[in-house]
């Protein structure tokens, strides 16, 4: 059988051997040895860097959300102070929203990535949601007050609506017109008053269109944003919304812009619910534009805080809503004075800035990014890519022996030769004398 597929006549002979060229090292080269073993070493791997612009713009938008916290006391006394606040809430959440859906875009199913969305989400929900029921007995003499995962008080809406954004995340990458079906779900919800507060999904459903525009966003767009031309533009276009906002102040109601409530929760028509979506929509995006392009794309000294920003979101509710169980407002009179405003809003700044900061991180990690290995099970995906890389890098340290090996012995060989002819020498001198 195999020699009737030998083609006939004499075979062609073999070509000769090609030499390696300089820029090709040989198998017993010290270069083999050198990338083996910088190979096999885990500190020489490229560390991802952080992109300095996405942690100043998360800096900055939490600062914005502490100051709208605690201009909200302030609001039925200033028309000042609303419309600041009715500014800032049209894009302060809208952007934050949109940076955490960007940074959604590359989860799927694998079970590394929900476990960290359990311990990073999930439990820091529990954790919270239980502690600010506590917090709300104690500091608001309410110990009637339930303690229901149903049910997110304050803050720690933010995490149950990551959650179920992030487990959609799979479906809006497969289906052909994601943000406009994302926006379609938001006007729904706006006209359905029997959705309930279970889970607070009138605001998981009505924010779900910035985190969907997030997940196709891309670097370019940011590039985009950061023009020259938008900068400029982005002023008149804050001065504009200031304006409008200072008219708005005493005929529009603010919870529009909490996207907690339908319209005939609001008291207003359905309708009224389709109009005010898709106009807070498209405000929030021109707005949030304005706002990236303002947002300084080097490291400057408030890029590290970017990294603790759900720490700050997370704690500074605490004294937020303590300022108010604990009347701190209605005390002082002069708080509502522009110069009281002007410190409350630098005391806010302040504060969310150190609860950024990693110390504050360190010390609220257990609660915040939990390691919780014991409570997961090792799949066979994981254990044979762990066994993938401990035997890629055990070939890679026989590869470098080797290459350190046959070193030595080209090392001797050369040697050798050398090493006769001097005890030759040695011998002849030693006959002469």
């Amino acid at each position: 059988m195999t020699n009737s597929l030998r083609p006939h006549g004499p075979r062609a002979p073999l070509p000769p051997a090609q030499q390696s060229t300089d820029d090709a090292p040989s198998p017993r080269s010290p270069e083999i040895a050198r990338s083996a073993a910088s190979a096999a070493a885990p500190d020489a791997r490229p560390v991802k860097q952080r992109d300095a612009f996405f942690d100043n713009a998360k800096y900055l938008a939490i600062v914005l959300v502490a100051m709208g916290h605690a201009w909200q006391p302030l609001t039925g006394q200033s028309r000042a102070a609303e419309a600041l606040y009715m500014v800032v809430y049209t894009f302060h959440m809208p952007a934050f929203i949109l940076i955490s859906g960007y940074f959604s875009r590359s989860f799927d199913m694998r079970p590394d990535r929900l476990r960290r969305l359990v311990t990073g989400v999930a439990v820091p929900y529990v954790i919270f949601e239980v502690a600010y029921s506590l917090f709300k007995r104690w500091a608001d003499d309410d110990p009637g007050h339930p303690i229901s995962l149903l049910d997110p008080w304050y803050l720690t809406w933010f995490l149950i609506a990551l959650f179920v954004w992030r487990m959609t995340t799979p479906l809006w990458k497969i289906v052909r017109w994601p943000v406009p079906i994302a926006l379609a779900i938001a006007v729904l919800a706006s006209v359905s008053p029997d959705i309930g507060d279970d889970l607070d999904l009138q605001r998981v459903l009505q924010f779900l269109p910035f985190f969907v525009v997030g997940l196709f966003m891309k670097p370019e767009h940011f590039q985009l944003m950061r023009r020259r031309e938008v900068r400029i533009l982005a002023v008149p276009v804050f001065a504009a919304a200031l304006v409008v906002a200072y008219w708005a102040a005493p005929r529009m109601n603010s919870a529009w812009f909490y996207h907690r409530d339908s319209a005939q929760e609001l008291a207003a028509p359905w309708w009224a619910g389709v109009v005010m979506t898709l106009a807070l929509f498209g405000c929030s995006m021109v707005l949030m534009a304005c706002f990236f392009a303002w947002v300084p794309r080097r490291k400057m000294w408030f890029t590290v805080l970017g990294a603790g920003t759900l720490y700050g979101y997370l704690l500074h509710g605490f004294l937020a809503k303590g300022s108010r169980f604990w009347g701190w407002y209605d005390t002082y009179d002069w708080v509502y004075q522009p110069v009281g405003e002007i410190f409350v809003t630098l005391l806010a700044a302040a504060i969310i800035t150190v609860l950024c900061t990693p110390p504050v991180q360190r010390m609220f990690r257990f609660a915040m990014e939990p390691k919780m290995e014991w409570a997961f099970r090792r799949d066979a995906t994981e254990l044979a890519r762990e066994r993938g890389k401990s035997g890629s890098s055990d070939r890679t340290g026989r590869t470098g022996e080797s290459s350190q090996s046959g070193a030595k012995a080209d090392k001797a060989d050369r040697t050798g030769p050398e090493a006769g002819k001097a005890d030759s020498m040695v011998g002849k001198a030693d006959s002469k004398s």
